[in-house]
């Protein structure tokens, strides 16, 4: 079968960037200089330049031992933006669903619709769920987000909740559903999960054979459920006017890590076991004595870090078409991060964003009533 992809008909890609609320912003991995420890200015400074240069949707992470609460920086920014859409990362199960409804519709209407969410479905701290406890916890979860934002009442029966309750007033802003919902998973019961619930399915970076593979089998899930999703990328960014210059960065940037040292960091993340990281080892595993699974993916990032572990390494035109060959395979919502975070933002603007046309997902999709228009951007195209 095709791979069947939510949004085939639009031209163009969400383009996003990265909120480092939770300590990941470095100019040496392994390290954490003083100015770049997480905090709400140099994360507030970030995200308000990936606004001003006209990225179109930014994640704000969530981490429990090293960031700040994603909900509340997020509610603190929402009045400073002006353009981007805030992807802000829920981990089900931290906050009673119905509370937790309020919440994310109360955001969408100070954004103006301008609100996404990635749907986590790691452990919550101190607690040791099996993988499928905890995708049946945020299926359940989603389930009563869907109802209260839909529906006059919540009468939901679970292995988590049991609620019947008025879902008054917890409308959200977007219409036809609500926020888009964004989630990344491997495990078949997560798998099962975006194809029934979902609207982005959201890829750690590898090869775009498995990365192709990992399209199709969720395709064909979300046929059995009568649905097509959209397909995203999250991966880290290294552009410099030269090959030879990213590549040199991208050395640099791994020159004072140690193996022991960056090995203390993957495996202190609540995700460090899961079948996602695994799979960012095997591709590391795999790599060239640089680093590099494919040309210009290198995997030297994912010694120090767990989870997205890779990054494009290259001059302007070669990542421009790196990223264009990702669009042809169905992709349509990228987020780029790099190191300093801030630094690559704006270099990334500089050389690559101009050359993409992008789109706000939930404009596009219908989610936004059609009064509320976009101000203009002063990079890329608009659709």
């Amino acid at each position: 079968m095709a791979i069947e992809v939510k949004s085939a008909h639009l031209q163009g890609a969400e383009v996003s960037w990265f909120a480092p609320i939770c300590n990941g912003d470095t100019d040496f991995m392994g390290e954490m200089p003083n100015q770049y420890r997480s905090s709400w200015e140099n994360a507030r400074n970030i995200l308000l330049t990936a606004d001003r240069l006209g990225y179109r949707n930014i994640l704000c992470p969530s981490s429990y031992q090293v960031g700040q609460d994603t909900m509340t920086f997020v509610s603190a920014v929402a009045a400073l933006t002006e353009n981007i859409n805030l992807l802000a990362a829920v981990r089900c199960g931290e906050i009673h669903p119905p509370m937790l409804a309020r919440a994310i519709a109360t955001l969408d209407h100070i954004l103006q619709g301008r609100l996404t969410i990635n749907i986590i479905s790691s452990n919550l701290p101190g607690t040791n769920l099996a993988s499928a406890d905890r995708y049946q916890r945020s299926r359940e979860v989603i389930e009563i987000l869907k109802q209260a934002w839909t529906q006059d009442e919540i009468k939901f029966k679970g292995d988590f909740y049991d609620l019947e309750l008025p879902s008054a007033p917890v409308k959200p802003y977007q219409q036809n559903g609500g926020p888009l919902l964004y989630f990344g998973g491997y495990s078949p019961p997560g798998v099962d999960l975006c194809a029934e619930h979902c609207d982005v399915y959201l890829m750690w970076p590898e090869t775009k054979t498995k990365l192709t593979e990992l399209m199709q089998t969720m395709s064909d899930k979300a046929a059995v459920y009568q649905r097509k999703v959209d397909f995203g990328l999250r991966i880290h960014m290294i552009v410099r006017e030269t090959e030879s210059e990213a590549r040199a960065y991208a050395q640099g940037l791994v020159s004072k890590l140690e193996d022991e040292r960056g090995k203390e960091i993957r495996e202190r993340a609540l995700d460090a076991k899961s079948l996602g990281v695994a799979r960012q080892a095997d591709m590391r595993s795999m790599a060239d004595s640089e680093g590099y699974a494919e040309d210009h993916l290198w995997t030297g990032i994912g010694r120090a870090r767990s989870g997205c572990g890779a990054a494009l390494v290259g001059n302007p035109d070669q990542i421009v078409k790196t990223i264009k060959e990702y669009m042809k395979m169905g992709i349509r919502s990228f987020i780029f991060s790099g190191y300093p975070h801030q630094e690559e933002c704006e270099l990334f603007a500089r050389y690559v964003l101009p050359q993409l046309k992008t789109l706000s997902l939930p404009h596009a999709l219908g989610r936004v009533p059609k009064e509320v228009p976009l101000t203009p951007l002063g990079r890329g195209e608009r659709e």
